[in-house]
């Protein structure tokens, strides 16, 4: 049953990238009609909600777009930085929107930031621990069970990015709309690119916890 349910997530997931892939390819080739590119709409998102603090560069590699808080840094996909169409605007206006987030301290992203230490601490060992914990289940099942605790914060920190996900989208299409970067036409293509988007993040936490529960059933079933 386990087994069935990990072999559905991962098709799930991969018809979700494709289809993310796919549209991403298709609305790069609808421009705008105003002909600014991504960091141009980035820029200009930036500037209108009063974030004066941040700056928008350019990163290598395809969909790698991020807002570092840390840095604070607004960081675009070559592909959505220097081209001007609906699918660049979106993803710039959704990483900003992670940017607006963050100066008004929205309280999803503080509880995912003050796990990051802990998340990235606890990446670089679960693995090793929730192995030893099954080769040891039935003389030292408090390894598993340890290592189930530090699987849970990995579980829990997708599980909140979800929230984090979509309000950056709604952010960014409000935004869009009201600014007349999208209009009555490409609109629709923009909310379709985020929705896609959005579908990635759920199934990652879909994922992260079917594996989380996966655990749990081995360490309550070890007799």
């Amino acid at each position: 049953m386990v087994f069935l349910l990990f072999i559905g997530i991962a098709l799930l997931s991969f018809l979700i990238q494709s289809n993310l892939q796919s549209k991403f390819k298709r609305y790069s080739r609808i421009p705008l009609s105003n002909g600014m590119t991504g960091r141009e709409v980035a820029e200009l998102m930036l500037s209108q909600n009063g974030i004066n603090d941040v700056s928008v560069t350019s990163t290598p590699g395809r969909l790698t777009d991020h807002y570092n808080p840390a840095s604070h840094t607004v960081n675009l996909s070559e592909d959505v930085y220097n081209t001007c169409s609906v699918a660049a605007a979106a993803v710039a206006a959704h990483e900003c929107g992670h940017a607006l987030q963050h100066q008004l301290g929205y309280a999803p992203l503080r509880m995912r930031s003050a796990l990051v230490p802990v998340v990235q601490f606890s990446s670089n060992i679960v693995s090793w621990i929730l192995l030893g914990g099954i080769l040891l289940i039935n003389t030292f099942p408090q390894l598993l069970l340890f290592g189930i605790c530090l699987f849970a914060l990995t579980t829990l920190f997708s599980i909140i990015t979800l929230p984090i996900e979509i309000n950056a989208s709604m952010r960014a299409l409000q935004w869009l709309n009201e600014a007349g970067i999208t209009d009555s036409h490409n609109h629709p293509q923009a909310q379709s690119a985020l929705r896609s988007a959005a579908y990635t993040y759920v199934v990652a936490a879909l994922s992260s916890l079917a594996t989380l529960i996966y655990y749990v059933l081995i360490y309550t079933n070890r007799r």
